[in-house]
Formats: structure tokens, C-alpha cells, sequence
């Protein structure tokens, strides 16, 4: 008779093998090396379009593997399957870009002997977490004449980091008291960029050189030298160690404090991804929401080899503000690229009726349930990390306001998908009732018709400078996209 009831499985004993150990391994080794060098939505970008390039996918829409970036922060990937496009794509969409912290369109001050560079901070974000802990800057300064100048700095160990001073507990009796949200003020979120001043302009006096009482032979001398001293204090820097942070930028990289109204500076955590734990079953490293999904969906995609259905996956922009913008899951982008790959894959074909026939995934991560806070989850409907990605019929908040709610028809389709591969899967919602919410792309593309849920491994530290991640997940996650886009 069969098993009437149900559990979940460990990722763990499902690949005991040595065979799966060795590829999960491999998998989270490249992972690791991923997530290090990819911190913003850029550089997960450049690293997504030099895969698909070694993989022949190409921006011309007439060949079968093809590819669209759009401002550097958003790509569209599309194969061709052995069914026309108009019975519909196998798509996932994921994001690409994280929580941080932004350097202001003025952002360089100097106070108090410090100079620092002023932030607002991008996405849900616990602010005191970015305190007291090794910064690094990453992003692009756009020149009036179009010149884009890319600037990494904090990550080579020979390169100082930057860090956001935090105050000393002698001092923070009144800090105790308060509210988290009274506590840590944004405009507080200063990065500490420097601390030695521009030399002072060589005069008479800081030479040493003491002048002699004028008589009538030295007078016109002496009033010369007066002179000079004069026009070199006048000259000296009002905030002389601004001054200096601004000619080390100079020297480096060729840009005026201008520059950087038209640049885009972002200030993540310093140092590589790492394993956790004495059996390195963790990876812990910043932006894993949403780059786990990033890189598992690409890693699968690069895996199927003449697929059935045509496959579609998207990593977009901006999802962490609401996927605003022109380059988030709001905007044109996807269904412009959908009309054009209707145009040179098959001309007869009528956007509404490739939507209707989609089937997708909206890659994104699940809050595991956390050890410590346990009470915070309803635990029948709570994620366990390490025992499979995470359908979330449903995200939004309270009553389900903004949620996709995924029809039933199409959850039942996705467990035969899983079941018939034995990959372990789980099912949870977003903490208690009235107790958490969120949003994902979901709902956007639910606006076209077609069928999506959210999936993704569950992770815990969410939306802190070091995320946990399963090993064991990562190896899940990417087999069950497989399983989805060769169904």
C-alpha cells in the first residue's frame, strides 16, 4: 500500500552516493567562486553573457541559442525547442541584484577628521549589520563623453577595505534603550573612505626657511615672500582630506568629484564566500538572494541538450525595490524580447498565445526556518534547510495582498515533474500569518497568463551581509530546474 502521509526528505541521504557527493561538491565549488567575484548586478551579468558566449548562444535572434543584454543589469536567454514556440516556453526568472548599500549622488564629506562617503541604503536591510565589518566598492562612474570607468577596490588583500564606524558600547546607553529603527539612522550609514590630508602648499614658513628682519635691501624681497605665503594659504583645501580622497581617485582612475553624479557605486561586504561549519556543508557569503537562483537556473540551461519545449530564463534588475525601472520585471523588456524571438522563430505565432502556454518558475530563495528563532514560523508550513527547494504558493502579506497564488493544477503538474526525478522538494509559507510577507517577480508574469509559482532553496540569514546556503540545496535546486526545463 502506499504512504498516505507525507515528509519531507534530506538532500543529504537522497545523494549519499559517492557519485552525487563528488558533482555536489563540484557544483559548490564553482558556486563559491561565483558568488565571490559577482556583488552586483553588473558583474553576475558579465559573468552570465561569458558562459553563454563559450556555449555559442549569440545576439542574433535567428540562430537557436540566443541572448539580449539590456543596460548591463538585466539578460534574456532563449533555446530553441523541438515543439513550436506558440505551445510555450519553459521559463525561469530570477534576480540579480542585492541588498547594499549605495553610495548618494554627492556622497564625499569630511567631519571630524575622518572623511567619508554618504550612502542610502538599496533594499530590505537590518542597517546595523553593515557596521563595524569590512567593506569593499564596486560599480561603474560614467563621464560627460560616455567614457565608463569600472572601479573594484577592497577586494585584493593588498587593497585596504572601508568600513562604517559603529559607536562604542560606553557611549550607547541611550542607544540601548531605543528601537532598532531609532537606533541605527540611515543617514548615519557614512563609509569611512580616509583620514590623511592633502599636504599643506610649500611656503616660506613651512619650508623652515625664517626670514630676516627687512631693511631697505631685503624689503621688496620680503614683501614678495609675504605675498606668496598669503596666495598659498588661499589656495590650501577648505577639506583638505576630501581633497586628498579626491586625487587618489584622480590618480587611479581619471575622475572629478562631477563624476560622480553619473556613476553607480555600490558598498557590499569585502572578502570571498566561504564554507561554514566543520563539515563545509554551508556556503556563507553575501548576495545569495538572489544569486543561488542565478547561478543554478544558468548552470541548467547550459545543461540541456535538445530540449522539447523551447526555454526561456530571465535574471533581471531591481527586485529588491519592487522590480521598478526599466530594467526590473515591471518594465517591457521581457515581452519586447518575446516579440522579437516570435518575428525570427515563428512568424505566425501571437504573443498572447506563447504566454498562455508558458510554464514558469520565479527562481527565488525561501526564509528556512531559524533555529534560534523558531516561534517566528508555523512549523507545519515552515522551510527546513537542506531538504530540497521551496515551492511558496503564495508570498505577499497579510491577506494575501500582492500575491500570485499559484492554481493547483499547475502545483500538482510540478510534483510529478519532481517526483518522477526523486528530487526532494518542499512546500512553505513566508513566516506566521500576519507575521512576514514579501514580494518576488511572480505576479508580473502572472499578469500574461501564464502559469508560475515561486521555487527556490531556502536560505538562512536572509538579506545580511553573510547569507547560509545548503551545499546539498544548491546541488537539489539545480537538478530541479533541469527537471523543469527538459519536461
Amino acid at each position: 500500500m502506499d504512504k498516505l502521509d507525507f515528509e519531507t526528505t534530506s538532500c543529504w541521504e537522497a545523494y549519499a552516493s559517492d557519485e552525487h557527493q563528488a558533482a555536489m561538491r563540484e557544483l559548490a565549488d564553482r558556486y563559491v567562486d561565483f558568488l565571490s567575484r559577482c556583488k552586483t548586478e553588473r558583474e553576475t551579468v558579465d559573468y552570465v553573457v561569458t558562459r553563454l558566449r563559450a556555449a555559442g548562444y549569440t545576439e542574433n535572434f535567428a540562430h537557436d541559442k540566443v541572448y539580449r543584454v539590456f543596460k548591463g543589469k538585466t539578460v534574456f536567454i532563449a533555446q530553441k525547442g523541438r515543439v513550436p514556440l506558440s505551445q510555450g516556453l519553459r521559463l525561469i526568472g530570477a534576480h540579480a541584484d542585492t541588498p547594499r548599500l549605495d553610495l548618494k549622488q554627492r556622497p564625499l564629506q569630511e567631519q571630524a577628521g575622518i572623511g567619508q562617503a554618504k550612502t542610502h541604503y538599496y533594499g530590505g536591510i537590518r542597517k546595523y549589520q553593515w557596521l563595524a565589518r569590512p567593506l569593499a566598492l564596486h560599480g561603474v562612474v560614467v563621464k560627460e563623453n560616455g567614457e565608463s570607468v569600472r572601479i573594484t577596490l577592497g577586494e585584493d588583500p593588498a587593497e585596504p577595505v572601508f568600513t562604517i564606524a559603529d559607536l562604542l558600547p560606553h557611549l550607547a546607553q541611550k542607544q540601548a534603550g531605543q528601537t532598532i529603527a531609532d537606533a541605527f539612522e540611515g543617514e548615519k550609514l557614512n563609509i569611512v573612505l580616509g583620514h590623511r590630508p592633502m599636504p599643506k602648499p610649500v611656503t616660506e614658513e613651512t619650508a623652515g626657511d625664517a626670514v630676516a628682519p627687512a631693511d631697505a635691501a631685503t624689503a621688496p624681497e620680503a614683501a614678495n615672500a609675504t605675498s606668496s605665503d598669503s596666495t598659498a594659504k588661499k589656495d590650501a583645501p577648505k577639506d583638505p582630506i576630501k581633497a586628498r580622497m579626491l586625487a587618489l581617485l584622480h590618480e587611479k582612475y581619471a575622475i572629478r568629484e562631477e563624476d560622480l553624479y553619473s556613476a553607480e557605486l555600490q558598498a557590499v561586504p569585502a572578502g570571498p564566500a566561504r564554507y561554514v561549519g566543520l563539515d563545509g556543508s554551508l556556503v556563507g557569503g553575501y548576495g545569495q538572494d538572489d544569486r543561488i537562483c542565478v547561478f543554478a537556473a544558468l548552470e541548467a540551461l547550459l545543461t540541456a541538450d535538445n530540449p522539447q519545449q523551447p526555454q526561456c530564463v530571465l535574471f533581471w534588475d531591481k527586485e529588491e525595490i519592487g522590480s521598478e525601472g526599466s530594467t526590473g520585471a515591471k518594465s517591457r523588456f521581457f515581452e519586447y524580447c518575446i516579440e522579437d524571438l516570435i518575428a525570427a522563430w515563428q512568424p505566425a505565432a501571437r504573443l498572447s498565445d506563447v504566454m498562455l502556454a508558458t510554464r514558469a518558475l520565479s527562481a527565488d530563495v525561501h526564509a528556512a526556518i531559524d533555529p534560534d528563532w523558531q516561534e517566528l514560523h508555523e512549523k507545519l508550513n515552515a522551510a527546513v534547510i537542506g531538504h530540497g527547494p521551496c515551492f511558496c504558493k503564495f508570498t505577499g502579506h497579510r491577506g494575501k495582498y500582492e500575491a500570485n497564488d499559484a492554481h493547483p493544477e499547475y502545483v500538482g503538474w510540478l510534483r510529478g515533474v519532481l517526483n518522477g526525478r526523486k528530487i526532494p522538494w518542499q512546500m512553505a509559507e513566508l513566516g506566521r500569518v500576519d507575521g512576514g510577507g514579501g514580494g518576488t517577480v511572480a505576479m508580473y508574469l502572472a499578469a500574461y497568463g501564464m502559469d508560475i509559482i515561486d521555487f527556490g532553496p531556502a536560505v538562512l540569514s536572509m538579506h545580511s551581509p553573510f547569507e547560509l546556503a545548503s551545499v546539498a540545496d544548491l546541488y537539489a535546486t539545480r537538478l530541479a530546474y533541469t527537471a523543469f526545463l527538459e519536461k
